[in-house]
């Protein structure tokens, strides 16, 4: 079998790298973050294997596909068809379910189209999407939504002033003109003046021709009133004006289960149909282990073979950790975990080899136990004859690789090349930061800050949480541990800051900003530095903005530039008069020290601390350099960072504040260990300046070096939601009855 051969690969920070992979085995790449792994790996392989099995399709159909880019590289011979696993979430809309995205939805609908009793059709009146089989109320959606008529009118004011408060619906807009020339109103009297006629007509009357409207009005336009307008155009099914509702209604819309079917999302005829008392909407809500018990009950002669299919399709997901989860929750909900676990369990059910399996850090978001689910599921893919690339921190996927390639030896422009390759027992004794980490004897928090007061807890109930109650001691680190889907962030981001509303919770969520939000806009110095330009050259400050005067007028300042294709998808490419800088080319011409804007906004942040000398600026990069966001550049735009970026970069902002009850949420997410140590001597600092740290993680470096431990389980879902261990990392590795602390042991032992 000939080994995938790479030749002068140049991606971003890449030295201009040649190698082979070698194929049906397991291939792990570390490296710090920044080193060049992802370039390698998704933007240089990824890119030229998804590019050319896109070449082999006609131009309308490539115009639909994943388009990665073209990568920078000389050759790559012996390539495979990839399949790119990554932890993007797989969202959809509210009618995208685990059911739907997995198949097992279209499997059960068959099943209860033939054994279901009475018959009531075949399987695709089982459909919440097909109008046969939707409930008419919601329309499938299981939920129903209204409009919330105090936010949506000012009733102190008239129709001319403004008294919709709506898009289009506003003085001067075009939906307006409906009830400004309908001849019902007096466009100037107050809402709150009307009589109980004149409301029902502006806000419930069905379509219909108005007896005397303006001379305005058009021959063949009906009057409506304003709710079911609103519902028509932004609420319903077959809705257009998506933009709208996402961006305005939010606060104006409330949603409630359905009370015709109770969120089943099924219409009553269908609901009928059962199998030994359940109908499928049962099934839908049952938990992935609850129903595979359910179908192996059912003896059904002829049918053995689509039971055992969705038995299997079903022991696969709970073989990943996620029987916790039922068919009916949507996907939007899921977490970039579950959502990449999910996508792998799709590939164990097809029966295609020779395959590239490209994976971005499966173990995210993962209790060890759970990632010992993914380690099997990985050796289960490359068994089947099948070339897998992992891109990985954790120290458990990184031990079972067949061939591993260790990129840096630091981040950025120090990174880029390759430090080791070889097997995992050689690594061992390499040179690099992954090499030293794996020769360095683990050891615990022998000596635990002591505590006087406590937060208490009481009575949680939310989600799976079974009634609990707890004290986290103040003004230590607390590690709050488990299984995902164990209830950690349920008690700790919900419950807590509910009863304690001082808590500041700092997670992965986006960070709010436009798309031409960059580090350096966050950090609130992007003025400063405009200024440093605006002085030296003698020209006004807004020239250095690409949200201002220094835009470039290709794109905007965007960086980006769109192509209309009409009927088929817009096409967004690099702007090429701008390279994506989003600054016009014109300011180029100005300098700083030497460098002009665009050269400064490439520079990473350490660079920018030889680069500067003003103290508040090196004291904001010093402080990310201290979070390991040394490698990311001034330029770097919001929208592109990871969720473990941004919560380092929130992190940044509160080492300045006064002290405070602190949460933080997987901080460890795409940390490389040699960066986790810097995050830890971070966490303590927090603490030894009087902060209540609060981590949830599953990260052992980090359990091992807490002052206390609360570990929550005993499973997921279900089969969690209680307290199973409180007090000292020493205390824990005595506790028979925590995963956590069997999984402790065994990483000191290591």
């Amino acid at each position: 079998m000939k080994n995938i051969i790479i030749t002068g690969a140049r991606q971003n920070n890449l030295k201009n790298i040649s190698l082979e992979l070698p194929k049906n085995q397991i291939t792990v790449f570390t490296g710090v973050s920044g080193s060049g792994k992802s370039s390698l790996v998704f933007l240089t392989i990824g890119a030229e294997a998804q590019r050319q099995i896109n070449e082999t399709h006609n131009s309308f159909v490539r115009n639909r596909l994943t388009h990665l880019g073209i990568a920078d590289v000389d050759k790559i011979e012996n390539l495979n068809v990839p399949i790119i696993i990554n932890q993007q979430k797989i969202g959809g809309n509210a009618r995208s379910t685990v059911g739907t995205v997995t198949d097992i939805y279209a499997q059960l609908r068959l099943l209860y189209s033939r054994i279901g009793q009475p018959f009531v059709g075949y399987s695709n009146i089982f459909s919440f999407n097909n109008p046969a089989g939707m409930c008419p109320e919601c329309e499938g959606l299981g939920y129903v939504q209204s409009i919330n008529l105090n936010k949506l009118i000012d009733k102190s004011k008239s129709l001319n002033e403004g008294a919709i408060r709506f898009p289009t619906f506003q003085p001067g807009g075009w939906r307006l003109t409906r009830y400004t020339q309908s001849g019902y109103f007096d466009n100037d009297k107050i809402l709150k003046d009307y009589s109980k006629q004149e409301w029902d007509l502006l806000l419930y009357a069905k379509e219909h021709k108005p007896a005397k409207p303006s001379e305005n009005w058009g021959k063949t336009v009906l009057y409506e009133g304003i709710i079911p307008r609103i519902e028509k155009a932004f609420l319903k099914k077959d809705s257009k004006e998506t933009d709208i509702r996402k961006d305005t209604l939010s606060d104006l819309v409330t949603a409630a289960t359905c009370p015709v079917c109770n969120g089943q999302r099924l219409n009553e005829k269908v609901l009928s149909c059962k199998i030994q008392g359940k109908n499928i909407a049962d099934c839908c809500s049952m938990a992935i282990d609850d129903l595979q018990v359910f179908l192996k009950s059912i003896h059904a002669k002829g049918y053995e073979t689509l039971l055992q299919e969705l038995i299997k399709r079903l022991q696969n997901l709970i073989t990943i950790g996620l029987q916790y989860l039922t068919l009916n929750r949507t996907t939007a909900t899921l977490s970039g975990g579950e959502s990449q676990r999910i996508k792998m369990v799709k590939q164990l059910s097809n029966s295609l080899i020779d395959l590239l399996y490209i994976l971005d850090e499966p173990s995210v978001g993962l209790h060890p136990a759970d990632v010992d689910n993914i380690i099997n599921i990985i050796k289960q893919i490359r068994d089947k004859g099948n070339t897998v690339l992992v891109v990985e921190h954790d120290p458990d996927i990184i031990s079972i690789a067949d061939h591993i390639v260790d990129m840096g030896p630091e981040a950025g422009k120090q990174g880029g090349q390759i430090v080791y390759q070889g097997t995992f027992s050689g690594l061992k004794n390499s040179a690099g930061k992954t090499g030293r980490y794996f020769h360095t004897h683990p050891t615990y928090n022998q000596h635990p800050k002591s505590f006087t007061e406590s937060i208490q807890l009481s009575d949680a109930s939310m989600h799976n949480l079974k009634d609990v109650s707890v004290s986290i001691p103040l003004s230590v680190l607390t590690v709050v541990t488990g299984v995902a889907g164990s209830g950690k962030s349920t008690l700790i981001s919900e419950v807590l800051p509910n009863q304690h509303p001082y808590t500041k919770v700092i997670d992965q969520s986006p960070i709010i900003g436009s798309i031409r939000s960059t580090l350096l806009t966050y950090l609130g110095v992007a003025d400063q530095i405009r200024r440093f330009y605006a002085e030296a050259n003698h020209v006004n400050a807004s020239l250095f903005s690409n949200n201002s005067e220094g835009a470039c007028l290709a794109c905007n300042g965007t960086g980006i530039q769109k192509i209309d294709l009409a009927f088929m998808d817009d096409i967004e490419q690099v702007c090429d008069v701008c390279d994506g800088s989003g600054f016009n080319p014109e300011m180029l011409k100005y300098t700083y020290r030497g460098k002009n804007i665009v050269e400064l906004m490439q520079l990473t942040v350490l660079e920018a601390i030889e680069f500067f000398d003003e103290r508040n600026l090196l004291a904001d990069f010093e402080t990310l350099t201290k979070l390991g966001l040394h490698y990311i550049t001034l330029g770097q735009r919001l929208s592109s960072f990871s969720g473990g970026e941004r919560q380092r970069l929130k992190l940044s902002k509160e080492l300045k504040e006064q002290p405070a009850v602190l949460v933080l949420d997987e901080p460890s997410t795409g940390l490389h260990p040699s960066d986790t140590a810097k995050l830890l001597q971070v966490m303590h600092e927090l603490v030894d300046a009087g902060n209540t740290l609060i981590v949830i993680e599953h990260n052992l470096d980090i359990i091992s070096q807490a002052d206390w431990i609360i570990d929550m389980g005993p499973g997921a879902g279900k089969y969690g939601g209680k307290i199973v261990f409180e007090g000292t990392v020493a205390a824990l590795l005595q506790c028979e009855g925590s995963i956590t602390g069997r999984y402790l042991n065994a990483y000191l032992r290591r």
